[in-house]
């Protein structure tokens, strides 16, 4: 291709971009990353739920879908003219969507995006969060959506968040008869959907890095019912540290105590999900667990580059 015909490519391509960003603005709609407004002191658990799951199931539209396709254009013309040398994939619910961050900058993954580009690392973030999807929903999302396998397949590393909506569904099903034994007769299930999604993951990539992300207390504040409701979020948060450790290149990131720091506001409007403040918290602990495993990959790939520049 001669250089008059890439410099014409490109400004066609900076055209066909700004367009889709154009209908992407005009057309999304302005809730994509909003939350409800709840009273926790006010509002029993089971409406407060009702709230959350209402604005997870009015968000999920056709626009929804069209901002994506929108999103993938994108990447793939801006990838024609620059190459990335590290691969994140992120996959999950509203934690990896980023609902209730204000700046709708892709909540936790912002602050490590920046983070590593600031030490000189050229990195590429896909996101997949989809709001309100439990476990069994992200399996089914890999296995019937192309786009997100061939981010899996080039990925150097996983992030996950997934498991608040399974434990929100518990709640939401036993809200009259809820108790701690409630919890354990359903974690067997859990671990078990975990297994799946890890053994999924591999089998489009099996040298990707994979890391679970925990998950905090969305309940505190809202009711009483459940004395041992920590226990059961460590329990919970427990399991999945010990399902994806049990790999080796399973990896768990807690985050529940950045979410019991005493006088700072860390929730959205929702009083559930995380606000700006609290992503930046999530993404500098996902950042901290996670940056040992992405220098050796940094380290391996630096190798590879000079055993294939140096001279035989």
């Amino acid at each position: 291709m001669t250089r008059r015909r890439k410099i014409k490519l490109f400004w066609i391509s900076m055209t066909v971009i700004l367009f889709a960003i154009f209908l992407f603005l005009l057309l999304r709609p302005n809730q994509f990353n909003q939350t409800t407004v709840t009273e926790p002191d006010q509002e029993p658990i089971d409406q407060v739920i009702s709230q959350v799951e209402s604005m997870d199931e009015e968000v999920q539209t056709a626009t929804n879908d069209l901002s994506q396709t929108l999103k993938e254009a994108v990447e793939q013309t801006i990838n024609v003219f620059t190459q990335n040398d590290y691969y994140i994939t992120a996959i999950g619910d509203s934690l990896t969507q980023g609902v209730g961050d204000e700046t709708n900058r892709d909540g936790y993954l912002s602050t490590v995006k920046r983070r590593l580009s600031a030490m000189d690392y050229r990195v590429r973030i896909d996101n997949f969060g989809q709001r309100g999807f439990k476990t069994n929903q992200v399996i089914d999302r890999i296995k019937e959506e192309a786009s997100v396998q061939r981010s899996i397949r080039r990925a150097d590393i996983i992030l996950l968040t997934v498991g608040a909506n399974d434990m929100i569904k518990i709640v939401r099903d036993n809200i009259l008869s809820l108790n701690e034994a409630i919890f354990d007769e359903e974690i067997d299930h859990y671990q078990s959907r975990l297994i799946e999604l890890f053994e999924l993951i591999q089998s489009y990539n099996e040298d990707v890095e994979i890391f679970l992300i925990g998950f905090y207390n969305p309940f505190e504040g809202y009711f009483d019912e459940v004395e041992a409701l920590e226990d059961i979020l460590n329990k919970w948060n427990n399991i999945g540290k010990v399902t994806f450790e049990s790999y080796e290149q399973g990896h768990f990131i807690p985050i529940h105590d950045l979410f019991q720091i005493d006088r700072v506001n860390l929730l959205a409007n929702d009083n559930f999900h995380p606000n700006e403040t609290g992503y930046s918290l999530i993404g500098a602990r996902v950042l901290e667990e996670m940056l040992p495993t992405f220098e050796l990959i940094a380290q391996e790939k630096k190798e590879m580059m000079d055993e294939q520049i140096s001279p035989q």
